[in-house]
């Protein structure tokens, strides 16, 4: 895509009165529970998102990997616009057409036999512990009540109550008490924390293969085979968050396939509703998923017509390998780029595929400081924790787009060292 030249304009960076009056409305009525930019998208196609303003920015964080094919890809939406022209929810009181094609498709992708649909990546993370627990009860014959799954800590696998209980993360637990029992932490990429945590009442080991909250941390090589070995020993499920880094993201289907790891139990979502609807799965064998029994899990949306046409179409997009290719290739390009700039504003770059984390150093400015300063250029990106910033652009992106989104952040790193100490960029 020809970068147009008003992108690239940097005057004016104050917001509009269009702008203003959108986050103003926002402000009275809806929950402050995010922070978000001060960028107010009207229109989005590919990686650029359009805004009340008419001026295009640059989309380097995909909805946290939901929009990984970029926004309203045709294939997609012609999917969705085909389904709503014909039955969108009958819940699962019901079959419908598309249910059955949907979760035999994922299956496959995934090595699996089954699938059990669910909308948020929270959802399908809920529902994993259950189908866990279950499976410890009936299955390996925990005692009722007893079963333990371990956890890592600076994990990140949404906030519900149950998820919240074994966060590190003080913001997401503050005030939020009493929480739910049943999980014991472990550092991420520590083996032998995983061995000793595990007794016989464990029933799982619930892992992100690359943490995506705690800044694109990627494990030591020998980290997830030591815990598949673990789990098989000891009769464990491993189960694998892949909500943020599967689906193409890190230039494999999965990012467990950058190890050759293959979990008991997938967790799925934001990618798989091609960032149109909100789609999540469990995906696990028979003798996993065989556990749960009609009355003991559902949802009224989970599997709905509309989801299971667009997740069809995205699972038949991955199954060319078209998308994890661009990532691979695509992601040696930006990490090439970002890791130019160690040592200029950039203290470390970790990651995989088009998904990276940078640590900025902390005396420019912290990671909403320049957050701020890229959305002024036009590049959207977001931060986490201190100064760390997040960098996940739609598969779609071309090589030009990467070249000058890391050129905005070159120069804002730039501008940051000429304002330094500790001076907002």
């Amino acid at each position: 895509m020809t970068i147009l030249d008003d992108v690239t304009e940097t005057a004016g960076t104050e917001p509009s009165a269009a702008t203003r009056a959108a986050i103003e409305v926002e402000a009275r009525h809806t929950a402050h529970n995010y922070s978000p930019l001060p960028v107010v998208a009207a229109s989005a196609e590919g990686a650029w998102i359009t805004d009340v303003d008419g001026r295009r920015h640059l989309d380097c964080l995909a909805a946290y990997s939901a929009v990984n094919f970029g926004h309203r890809h045709p294939r997609i939406t012609a999917a969705a616009r085909a389904q709503l022209d014909a039955v969108t929810l009958v819940s699962r009181a019901f079959h419908s057409d598309r249910l059955g094609p949907f979760c035999a498709a994922l299956a496959e992708l995934c090595g699996k036999e089954m699938v059990l649909p669910m909308n948020s990546g929270a959802e399908a993370v809920e529902t994993g512990i259950k189908v866990a627990r279950k499976w410890g009860v009936d299955v390996k014959g925990v005692a009722a009540d007893a079963a333990n799954i371990v956890v890592a800590h600076n994990n990140f696998h949404g906030r519900t109550i149950s998820i919240v209980s074994f966060s590190s993360d003080p913001l997401a637990r503050g005030g939020f008490g009493p929480f739910t029992p049943g999980f014991r932490a472990v550092p991420f990429g520590d083996a032998d924390a995983v061995a000793a945590a595990v007794d016989d009442n464990t029933v799982a080991v619930l892992l992100e293969p690359i943490q995506g909250e705690a800044g694109i941390i990627v494990p030591p090589a020998d980290f997830l085979p030591r815990v598949r070995e673990i789990c098989t020993r000891r009769n464990v499920l491993l189960i694998a968050d892949e909500i943020q880094s599967g689906l193409a993201r890190t230039g494999r289907t999965f990012a467990c396939d950058h190890w050759d790891v293959v979990p008991d139990v997938y967790l799925l979502g934001k990618a798989l509703g091609g960032g149109v609807v909100p789609v999540s799965a469990v995906v696990a064998d028979a003798d996993v998923l065989g556990v749960l029994h009609p009355g003991e899990h559902g949802s009224t949306f989970g599997g709905n017509p509309l989801a299971a046409a667009i997740g069809t179409t995205v699972v038949s997009m991955l199954a060319t390998g078209e998308f994890q290719a661009r990532s691979e290739e695509l992601g040696t390009r930006l990490h090439t780029r970002l890791r130019a700039l160690l040592g200029h504003g950039v203290r470390e770059v970790r990651g995989l595929g088009l998904w990276a984390g940078v640590d900025v150093d902390p005396a420019l400015g912290s990671g909403k400081q320049i957050s701020l300063a890229l959305a002024a250029r036009r590049v959207l990106v977001k931060d986490t924790h201190g100064s760390t910033l997040r960098f996940a652009p739609p598969l779609v992106i071309t090589a030009d787009e990467i070249d000058w989104a890391t050129e905005q952040f070159a120069a804002v790193l730039a501008d940051a060292a000429v304002r330094q100490p500790n001076r907002a960029v």
